[in-house]
């Protein structure tokens, strides 16, 4: 994730996919990633998901406007629907202020 000034926002969304995704679910996650770059306020995002199908993505902004207008975003608003429908089997989202963050790095030169 880049560096971003504090505080800025934190989207949490952790789910369980259907056992059978289709219809589109990879290229529509990759899409919305690329659409979620291109707004105004996006900082990064993370993502991983486990065999079970559980997964967390984390997606960082600037403000909370800058969510709410990614969460009305014409084809995010299409892939929320297609997501309810299809190719989740429940999901939660959590909105949060980062006020402060801590890194640690491995050293290249451990022995």
């Amino acid at each position: 994730m880049m560096q971003s000034d504090h505080p800025y926002y934190a989207v949490i969304f952790t789910s369980k996919r259907s056992p059978e995704v289709t219809d589109g679910y990879h290229a529509t996650a990759e899409l919305m990633i690329e659409l979620a770059k291109e707004q105004p306020g996006f900082i990064g995002v993370e993502s991983a998901r486990a065999a079970d199908g559980v997964g967390i993505t984390v997606s960082y902004w600037q403000s909370e406007d800058a969510i709410r207008k990614w969460k009305e975003h014409s084809e995010h608003l299409d892939a929320q629907s297609k997501g309810r429908s299809s190719w989740y089997e429940w999901f939660h989202v959590r909105v949060c202020r980062v006020e402060r963050e801590y890194t640690f790095g491995a050293s290249d030169e451990r022995e």
